[in-house]
């Protein structure tokens, strides 16, 4: 019986080796989670001990616990690093330069002649643009050129005031004039005329038919349908050659 309790407890040298490592890590183990326990023991008491202090005693505090209460949150603050010579620099502005206003019309004492003038050289007269330039070059088209300037007033859209203030700007050259060839015409052409009416139209033809040919005013002014003011305003707009 002693000999078995004896083989029992009996350790070989590698065996007791062994056994005291591990004793030793035990005690080892057991020692530090004590340290632990009663550090934390001890903290967990002084934060107590703050918690019931009045505000103006946590200036006591220590400086590790004091920032902990007050400053949980905070984040430590960096100073931010400039570069030298390398900080950016922001362009101005850029405002494109105003354009100074030209004015594209004619200065005044400039004379134009109505009759040979184009659209973009009426636009340039004060007074004129885009739209009534059209009107006037249609306008003459159609009376086949003006033998007067106070013609102009016959185009739509010009009143007395307008003119007024456009007739001194113009002239006008009867010679290029395109008047129409009576004796070659037919009721279309002698009808778009401005000045030329549907009845007038008609006799005109009726009397190329009967006579063949009209050889001037004189076969036109003895009838009803020309008067004086048609006969003053058509010559030169009818050619009887």
């Amino acid at each position: 019986m002693k000999k078995e309790w004896r083989d029992w407890f009996y350790f070989s040298s590698g065996e007791r080796r062994a056994l005291m490592i591990l004793t030793f890590l035990i005690i080892a183990t057991w020692i530090a989670l004590w340290i632990t326990h009663t550090e934390a023991k001890k903290e967990e008491a002084e934060l107590e001990m703050v918690a019931h202090q009045p505000k103006d005693t946590i200036r006591n505090i220590p400086s590790v616990i004091k920032d902990t209460i007050l400053k949980p949150k905070e984040k430590p603050v960096t100073k931010p690093t400039v570069k030298r010579k390398e900080a950016r620099e922001f362009h101005k502005p850029f405002y494109p330069k105003k354009k100074k206003y030209v004015s594209n019309k004619y200065p005044k004492g400039t004379i134009v002649e109505l009759n040979g003038a184009d659209s973009l050289t009426l636009r340039k007269v004060p007074g004129i643009g885009e739209s009534f330039s059209r009107r006037i070059v249609k306008y003459r088209d159609l009376l086949g050129g003006f033998y007067s300037v106070t013609q102009l007033a016959e185009v739509y859209g010009i009143d007395e005031e307008r003119y007024a203030a456009l007739a001194p700007w113009f002239i006008v050259d009867t010679t290029l004039i395109h008047p129409i060839a009576v004796n070659k015409a037919d009721f279309r052409t002698l009808i778009r005329h401005p000045y030329i009416d549907k009845p007038q139209t008609i006799v005109i033809l009726n009397l190329i038919k009967r006579k063949g040919r009209l050889d001037g005013w004189s076969d036109l002014q003895l009838l009803d349908e020309f008067t004086p003011e048609d006969q003053a305003r058509l010559r030169f707009y009818l050619s009887f050659e």
